[in-house]
């Protein structure tokens, strides 16, 4: 019998007339998952920057990392900093926009938002489960 075989309402080899639907179904649904263009380009978050800037402003002498020794022995790890009693966003960031804080190794400026983003990177460092040596 003509027509035996073929699944009512599907599309498919068998079932010609749905076939362009399905397409057109298909295409539009594939259309409808692609991301809207942007004018804008996509930012990397502050921490992100902060870790680029560490890296190249600090790196040389901090292990800027969570883990990880400083190439100068008298660099302190940036993990270590940001885990001292008493360091909170506001005074890491106080100290790093006052240049004369610096040591004379550390001969650079950093403007407000490297600063930001230095600092928000740092904080991402710190360990909850930290404990100050006794």
């Amino acid at each position: 019998m003509r027509g035996e075989g073929r699944t009512r309402g599907m599309a498919g080899p068998g079932n010609r007339a749905l076939g362009p639907l399905s397409a057109m179904a298909v295409a539009a649904a594939i259309a409808a998952c692609q991301p809207a263009s942007s004018a804008e380009p996509v930012r990397p978050l502050p921490a992100n920057r902060g870790l680029t800037a560490a890296q190249g402003t600090c790196g040389g002498c901090h292990a800027v990392e969570r883990h990880g020794v400083s190439p100068n022995p008298k660099a302190p790890p940036f993990a270590a900093i940001v885990n001292r009693q008493g360091v909170t966003p506001e005074t890491l960031s106080s100290w790093l926009r006052d240049a004369h804080n610096y040591p004379e190794e550390m001969e650079f400026y950093l403007e407000g938002p490297e600063v930001d983003e230095l600092v928000a990177y740092m904080l991402t460092l710190r360990d909850p489960n930290h404990r100050p040596d006794s």
